[in-house]
């Protein structure tokens, strides 16, 4: 009886070991996954950028009008591809977590950009072999006791769209 249990509990250990291991090599392929990511937008390489993402991605801007799917971004981030560098952020920190299933992570990612610290969060799925970027928000920070003087300089062009978007 001792030496079933003995085998139970390192057939137990061993398989937290693996599932653990696992994980890690998941979160590196996905760091591996948004680097390059990052890495083709600062190179302009539109082909590179655009095969990281699904067929069926989607992508939100900082602005309220940028609610793209990946056609639509394609073609919004284009003319920025051909001129050789569409925008270079630089990953600061990213936090990644997995579904029960292992088959879809979602993270959150600080980045270092042209207009200073910006949050990216998105949604990844495994499709085949390959990790893919399903969904990808794109947000700009703004410190807590900065926000009545921001919201006085977008208050004018937003209230417009408020009403569009009301009605």
């Amino acid at each position: 009886m001792k030496k079933i249990f003995s085998i139970l509990i390192v057939t137990f250990l061993f398989s937290c070991a693996s599932s653990a291991q696992k994980q890690a090599t998941e979160k590196q392929a996905i760091n591996t996954v948004l680097d390059n990511w990052h890495k083709a937008a600062a190179e302009g390489n539109f082909d590179n950028y655009f095969n990281a993402m699904s067929d069926e991605s989607i992508f939100i801007g900082t602005d309220a009008t940028e609610n793209w799917n990946k056609k639509q971004f394609q073609d919004f981030a284009k003319p920025y591809f051909d001129k050789g560098k569409a925008w270079d952020f630089k990953p600061l920190q990213r936090n990644i977590y997995f579904s029960k299933d292992g088959k879809t992570a979602w993270f959150n990612e600080l980045l270092d950009t042209w207009m200073k610290i910006c949050q990216g969060s998105g949604v990844m799925v495994k499709e085949g072999k390959e990790w893919k970027i399903k969904h990808y928000v794109l947000s700009v920070t703004i410190p807590n006791d900065n926000v009545d003087e921001v919201i006085k300089v977008k208050a004018p062009i937003e209230d417009a769209l408020l009403q569009k978007l009301k009605k």
